[in-house]
């Protein structure tokens, strides 16, 4: 593997959203050294509790105690505004930023100008392909994608999927680099709008917005069919209200579906623009207290 590192020593995650703060602790938690990295301090500050947040989970769901291993990969985590300085000294940078073809092609021309030649990069996308990103990056043959699944702690894929510039040993450090991180690795073969998750959990939440948007039924009603008649432990909107219903409609913009853009627009005008995006901001298809359902429809 000439001129790749079998061992990352340095990771940087651009944006400290929802899978972004995530993707950053679980990285820390398991011994690497991580900078964060977002536009502004207000939104850093923003993701510093949700790294408490998780330190806190952690030690209830994953350590069983609380300290030790959870509260120390806090120590590991530095934070930074400045794109230079959070790519200086990185072997491989997770890309996390909204999901917009544009502003992350913006994000990655700043990015190749002030990262190390050898740093490879990898996106975080759900539904945008590698090859619509690559070019951008100045150099396309280190650049693949990484897409992982929501509470990362649980949910441990890492969809590791390349376009036909990536090098294949590129490839299989990122692959190596998912495990050293407890992630199961998801090798996709070809280019695949949604990967592998996204192909089989989007139309699944596609129907619950399209059940809503044509009122055919209320949030709960479709969850508490859902939950009934499946054995699963949630439902739809649930599960969106947990991703963030910006998230889900980003989904929409770029699906390629005339229903599932509609559904889209929708989503923004009857939640996101009154400022109900799901348990992050304690309000969404349902409202929440302290991450909880109440049981009310937001």
């Amino acid at each position: 593997m000439t001129g790749i590192k079998r061992h990352f020593e340095n990771v940087t995650v651009l944006g400290t959203g929802v899978l972004g703060s995530q993707i950053a602790y679980q990285t820390a938690y398991s011994g690497f050294p991580v900078t964060a990295w977002d536009i502004s301090d207000e939104r850093l500050d923003t993701a510093k509790n949700s790294l408490e947040q998780l330190a806190a989970i952690y030690e209830q769901e994953v350590d069983g105690a609380a300290g030790g291993p959870a509260r120390a990969a806090l120590a590991r985590i530095d934070y930074t505004t400045d794109l230079a300085e959070a790519a200086r000294y990185a072997d491989l940078v997770i890309e996390c930023v909204t999901e917009k073809l544009a502003l992350k092609r913006e994000v990655y021309v700043q990015l190749g100008r002030v990262a190390p030649q050898g740093t490879i990069f990898a996106s975080n996308s759900s539904m945008l392909l590698p090859s619509e990103l690559a070019d951008s990056t100045g150099r396309p043959d280190r650049f693949l994608a990484m897409h992982f699944a929501n509470q990362i702690w649980k949910h441990n894929t890492a969809e590791i999927m390349g376009h036909a510039g990536t090098d294949p040993d590129i490839y299989q450090a990122v692959v190596g680099f998912a495990r050293q991180i407890g992630m199961e690795p998801i090798e996709v073969h070809k280019e695949q709008r949604g990967y592998v998750l996204n192909s089989l959990l989007t139309p699944w939440m596609d129907a619950a917005e399209y059940l809503l948007m044509d009122g055919v039924a209320e949030p709960a009603t479709i969850d508490k069919t859902w939950r009934i008649a499946s054995g699963m432990p949630q439902g739809p909107c649930e599960v969106m209200d947990m991703i963030g219903l910006a998230t889900i409609y980003n989904v929409n913009t770029v699906s390629g579906n005339e229903k599932s853009r509609a559904a889209g627009a929708w989503l923004k005008q009857h939640y996101i623009d009154q400022g109900k995006l799901g348990r992050t901001s304690g309000e969404g298809f349902y409202k929440y207290t302290d991450q909880r359902a109440t049981g009310e429809a937001g």
